[in-house]
Protein backbone atom coordinates (compact mmCIF):
# COMPACT_ATOMS: atom_id res chain seq x y z
CA UNK A 1 0.00 0.00 0.00
CA UNK A 2 1.18 3.28 -1.10
CA UNK A 3 2.00 6.33 1.18
CA UNK A 4 -0.72 8.12 -0.13
CA UNK A 5 -3.42 4.96 0.09
CA UNK A 6 -2.12 4.72 3.78
CA UNK A 7 -2.91 8.61 4.34
CA UNK A 8 -6.14 8.18 2.56
CA UNK A 9 -7.37 5.56 4.71
CA UNK A 10 -6.26 7.08 8.30
CA UNK A 11 -7.86 10.21 7.18
CA UNK A 12 -11.10 8.84 6.39
CA UNK A 13 -11.23 6.69 9.19
CA UNK A 14 -11.12 9.84 10.92
CA UNK A 15 -13.73 11.58 9.24
CA UNK A 16 -12.49 12.68 6.35
CA UNK A 17 -13.67 12.86 2.99
CA UNK A 18 -12.05 11.40 -0.73
CA UNK A 19 -13.84 13.25 -3.96
CA UNK A 20 -13.24 14.54 -7.23
CA UNK A 21 -14.22 17.95 -8.18
CA UNK A 22 -14.43 18.78 -11.96
CA UNK A 23 -14.35 22.01 -13.13
CA UNK A 24 -14.57 23.58 -17.00
CA UNK A 25 -12.68 26.56 -17.73
CA UNK A 26 -12.54 28.71 -20.79
CA UNK A 27 -10.61 31.59 -22.11
CA UNK A 28 -9.03 32.76 -25.29
CA UNK A 29 -5.71 31.64 -24.28
CA UNK A 30 -4.41 28.11 -24.50
CA UNK A 31 -1.35 28.58 -22.24
CA UNK A 32 -3.52 30.71 -19.48
CA UNK A 33 -6.09 28.13 -19.27
CA UNK A 34 -3.28 25.73 -17.90
CA UNK A 35 -1.89 28.21 -15.85
CA UNK A 36 -5.41 28.99 -14.38
CA UNK A 37 -5.83 25.33 -13.56
CA UNK A 38 -2.58 24.89 -12.00
CA UNK A 39 -3.50 27.70 -9.93
CA UNK A 40 -6.80 26.62 -9.26
CA UNK A 41 -4.99 23.28 -7.82
CA UNK A 42 -2.37 25.37 -6.15
CA UNK A 43 -4.88 27.46 -4.30
CA UNK A 44 -6.70 24.79 -3.30
CA UNK A 45 -3.88 22.85 -1.55
CA UNK A 46 -3.83 25.81 0.75
CA UNK A 47 -7.17 25.52 2.17
CA UNK A 48 -7.58 24.67 5.70
CA UNK A 49 -8.70 21.14 5.96
CA UNK A 50 -7.16 20.06 2.63
CA UNK A 51 -5.21 17.22 3.13
CA UNK A 52 -4.11 16.59 -0.34
CA UNK A 53 -5.02 17.49 -4.04
CA UNK A 54 -3.96 16.34 -7.37
CA UNK A 55 -5.53 17.89 -10.79
CA UNK A 56 -5.55 16.19 -13.99
CA UNK A 57 -5.90 18.75 -17.11
CA UNK A 58 -7.28 17.41 -20.05
CA UNK A 59 -5.42 19.46 -23.38
CA UNK A 60 -7.32 22.31 -24.34
CA UNK A 61 -9.41 22.30 -26.93
CA UNK A 62 -10.15 25.33 -29.97
CA UNK A 63 -13.15 26.13 -31.06
CA UNK A 64 -13.93 29.80 -32.76
CA UNK A 65 -10.71 31.48 -30.64
CA UNK A 66 -11.80 30.15 -28.20
CA UNK A 67 -10.12 27.73 -25.73
CA UNK A 68 -11.75 24.74 -23.07
CA UNK A 69 -10.74 22.92 -20.95
CA UNK A 70 -12.05 20.50 -17.87
CA UNK A 71 -9.54 19.66 -14.79
CA UNK A 72 -10.62 16.63 -12.35
CA UNK A 73 -9.47 17.28 -9.05
CA UNK A 74 -8.75 14.34 -6.70
CA UNK A 75 -9.26 16.11 -2.81
CA UNK A 76 -8.82 14.68 0.36
CA UNK A 77 -10.29 16.48 2.68
CA UNK A 78 -10.10 15.98 6.65
CA UNK A 79 -14.04 16.30 7.05
CA UNK A 80 -17.52 16.66 5.13
CA UNK A 81 -17.27 20.67 6.24
CA UNK A 82 -14.09 21.48 4.13
CA UNK A 83 -15.55 19.74 1.46
CA UNK A 84 -18.54 22.03 1.43
CA UNK A 85 -16.35 25.10 1.37
CA UNK A 86 -14.35 24.06 -1.42
CA UNK A 87 -17.49 23.36 -3.16
CA UNK A 88 -18.83 26.90 -2.82
CA UNK A 89 -15.54 28.75 -2.70
CA UNK A 90 -14.49 27.18 -6.10
CA UNK A 91 -17.97 26.11 -7.50
CA UNK A 92 -16.97 22.73 -9.29
CA UNK A 93 -20.24 21.96 -12.15
CA UNK A 94 -19.92 18.41 -10.85
CA UNK A 95 -18.02 15.91 -7.85
CA UNK A 96 -17.68 12.13 -7.27
CA UNK A 97 -17.82 11.14 -3.70
CA UNK A 98 -15.46 8.25 -3.60
CA UNK A 99 -14.43 7.61 0.36
CA UNK A 100 -16.49 6.67 2.36
CA UNK A 101 -18.74 4.65 0.75
CA UNK A 102 -21.27 5.40 4.13
CA UNK A 103 -21.23 8.48 6.36
CA UNK A 104 -21.16 8.40 10.03
CA UNK A 105 -20.82 12.44 10.77
CA UNK A 106 -20.99 12.92 14.78
CA UNK A 107 -23.47 15.74 15.64
CA UNK A 108 -20.82 18.25 16.00
CA UNK A 109 -19.30 18.22 12.73
CA UNK A 110 -23.06 18.58 11.21
CA UNK A 111 -23.51 21.61 13.18
CA UNK A 112 -20.36 22.91 11.85
CA UNK A 113 -22.05 21.76 8.13
CA UNK A 114 -25.43 23.33 8.81
CA UNK A 115 -23.64 26.40 10.13
CA UNK A 116 -21.52 26.85 7.13
CA UNK A 117 -24.35 26.39 4.89
CA UNK A 118 -26.33 28.88 6.61
CA UNK A 119 -23.98 31.41 6.80
CA UNK A 120 -23.03 31.43 2.78
CA UNK A 121 -26.26 31.46 2.30
CA UNK A 122 -26.77 34.71 4.49
CA UNK A 123 -23.67 36.38 3.34
CA UNK A 124 -25.01 35.58 -0.26
CA UNK A 125 -28.89 37.08 0.24
CA UNK A 126 -26.86 40.02 1.90
CA UNK A 127 -24.82 40.86 -1.16
CA UNK A 128 -27.67 39.85 -3.31
CA UNK A 129 -29.90 42.18 -1.25
CA UNK A 130 -27.56 45.28 -0.83
CA UNK A 131 -26.06 45.45 -4.57
CA UNK A 132 -30.05 44.86 -6.27
CA UNK A 133 -32.07 46.83 -3.50
CA UNK A 134 -32.63 50.40 -3.75
CA UNK A 135 -31.54 52.45 -1.29
CA UNK A 136 -35.14 52.53 0.26
CA UNK A 137 -35.17 48.71 0.31
CA UNK A 138 -31.50 48.88 1.42
CA UNK A 139 -32.14 50.69 4.58
CA UNK A 140 -35.12 48.43 5.43
CA UNK A 141 -33.20 45.31 5.29
CA UNK A 142 -30.83 46.77 7.74
CA UNK A 143 -33.12 47.85 10.10
CA UNK A 144 -34.27 44.04 9.80
CA UNK A 145 -31.17 42.94 10.50
CA UNK A 146 -30.36 45.37 13.28
CA UNK A 147 -34.27 44.15 14.81
CA UNK A 148 -33.23 40.60 14.48
CA UNK A 149 -29.83 40.96 16.37
CA UNK A 150 -31.52 43.01 19.46
CA UNK A 151 -34.14 40.19 19.46
CA UNK A 152 -30.98 37.46 19.63
CA UNK A 153 -29.52 39.56 22.48
CA UNK A 154 -32.71 39.74 24.57
CA UNK A 155 -32.94 36.34 23.93
CA UNK A 156 -29.69 35.35 25.05
CA UNK A 157 -29.72 37.75 27.99
CA UNK A 158 -33.03 36.10 29.13
CA UNK A 159 -31.49 32.49 28.54
CA UNK A 160 -28.38 33.35 30.63
CA UNK A 161 -31.00 34.39 34.01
Amino acid sequence: MSEVDKLTERTVDEGGVLALLYFDLHGTDKDTLVHLSTGLVQKVLTQEGVVFARGEIDEPMEDNKLFSTSLELRVLTKDVTTLAQLCADFSPFSLELLEPQEFKIPVPHMQDLFMFVSSYSHDYKKYILQKMSSPEKGAEYAKSLHARAELGKKLLENKKK
